[in-house]
């Protein structure tokens, strides 16, 4: 009487998978399995097992080959639905629970004087600008990620810390970080997720700010938020991205980027962003006119990255939302192609991408943003291409980049340092051993020619 029967041996596959993702064949089944599988050939399809049966005489194992067909395109594609689902559901949430908040705090710090901004806005050690919408969101990530999968069980390397916060005379500061992050997580099921059993204390806020302390590395599960990526546009009333990377053995493996000033028709990216405020004041936040306001998400294997907008009043949300995917553009002539760069020169050198852009052809004028809706942008198919070259001295972090790489590989496009390396998000905080700069294409083919055109450029520039 066989041990197994085929119908359990046509289980195995399954089983396995959502055991263990890293599987390139047979012979890794075989070694991480009881039940040892023929070797005779390694490479056979998942739908060509051995079956383990037991000599009811000799008590002997025998190995014979059966070919068990059964349909795998299903089941493979249930598998790989499973993976990370419920992580990329609450990321998902979590950044739309982080827009509506930001949202909040921009508006207030819009219809504000100059002077009462001033106390909202403040100075980090390396001056660079943090308001309490950084704090805040933070403090909401954590505590929506700790609670969907345990404090114990979640690591997060973010940008903020409480050195701020926990000095002499920020107590209206810190008070005013509680208030919003109990504001937001009140609109908690508004997305299907709890609220807390009773206002978060001033304490349990700083803990969950606190517990952002991971420093990442090669091995084990952690994620990456940078909560106010490009707090310069976002006091602007300009373009800001919230970022959210779950990162597995160093790679990353779900990318969301909230982007709630982000037009949803490309041409309103050509505007004066004052005019823009204008016209979204004049109009509906639903009129097609003026429609701003997206996330963005994809989970690594995929194939796939989906855009929604964002939560508009009362209106409750529904997994998956009426997402709709979104693909690079085709264009791979660059006579053709629009590039990206950030908006900030202290650490980017403009001068060298316009040179670069103009030896491969590009003519379009660039598109300046603020933070990782550059990402959004390629990924989205709004434009072609990304280059930043840092200037000496500075260290990109992988805050800045991890979620936009998912989205923008997913949605069919190429990310890598100026090497034609893959990011490497296994050392640490920064994007150690990089190549020069960072390229993102819509394709393949255009990301050769920038490649070559660095090479051809490099040895002239002053980087």
């Amino acid at each position: 009487m066989p041990t197994f029967s085929s119908a359990f041996a046509a289980k195995v596959p399954y089983a396995l998978l959502l055991q263990k993702r890293k599987y390139s064949s047979i012979a890794d089944h075989v070694t991480n399995f009881p039940i040892l599988f023929g070797k005779e050939n390694p490479q056979k399809s998942l739908t060509n097992l051995t079956v383990c049966q037991l000599n009811s005489n000799s008590n002997q194992l025998n190995l014979s080959m059966e070919n068990l067909e059964f349909e795998t395109s299903s089941s493979a594609a249930e598998a790989d639905d499973e993976f990370f689902s419920k992580e990329l559901e609450v990321a998902v949430k979590a950044v739309h629970m982080a827009c509506l908040l930001c949202e909040e705090v921009q508006e207030n710090l819009v219809s504000k004087t100059h002077e009462a901004n001033n106390h909202q806005v403040h100075s980090k050690n390396d001056n660079s600008p943090v308001t309490i919408a950084d704090w805040s969101v933070q403090a909401t990530v954590s505590w929506v990620l700790s609670e969907a999968f345990g404090s114990e069980n979640v690591s997060i390397v973010a940008e903020e810390d409480v050195e701020v916060l926990s000095k002499a005379g920020s107590a209206d500061l810190l008070e005013n970080v509680v208030r919003t992050v109990n504001e937001c997580l009140a609109k908690a099921p508004l997305l299907g997720l709890r609220t807390p059993e009773q206002a978060l204390g001033t304490r349990e806020v700083l803990d969950a700010i606190s517990r952002c302390n991971s420093i990442g590395g090669q091995s084990g599960r952690f994620w990456v938020l940078d909560p106010v990526d490009g707090t310069l546009g976002f006091v602007r009333d300009d373009q800001y991205a919230i970022a959210l990377a779950l990162i597995e053995d160093g790679e990353p493996v779900i990318g969301v980027l909230g982007c709630p000033n982000y037009p949803m028709k490309k041409e309103w990216l050509s505007y004066q962003n004052g005019y823009h405020r204008i016209l979204s004041r004049l109009t509906s936040p639903t009129s097609e006119t003026w429609a701003k306001g997206c996330v963005i998400y994809a989970r690594k294997g995929s194939g796939k990255a989906w855009m929604q907008t964002l939560l508009r009043g009362d209106k409750k949300f529904v997994w998956p939302n009426f997402a709709r995917q979104i693909n690079v553009s085709s264009i791979d002539n660059p006579a053709m192609a629009t590039f990206c760069e950030p908006v900030e020169k202290a650490n980017s050198s403009h001068s060298f991408t316009a040179g670069l852009a103009h030896s491969v052809g590009v003519r379009n004028q660039p598109l300046r943003l603020y933070s990782m809706v550059k990402y959004a942008a390629i990924a989205r198919g709004d434009a072609e291409i990304f280059m930043k070259f840092a200037r000496a001295g500075y260290k990109e972090k992988i805050w800045d980049h991890a979620a936009g790489v998912v989205i923008i590989e997913e949605a069919g496009g190429v990310v890598t340092d100026a090497g034609g390396n893959p990011l490497d998000f296994s050392k640490g905080i920064y994007l150690e051993g990089l190549d020069r700069g960072i390229i993102a294409c819509a394709g393949s083919r255009l990301h050769e020619k920038i490649l070559d055109a660095v090479d051809a450029s490099w040895n002239c520039s002053n980087l």
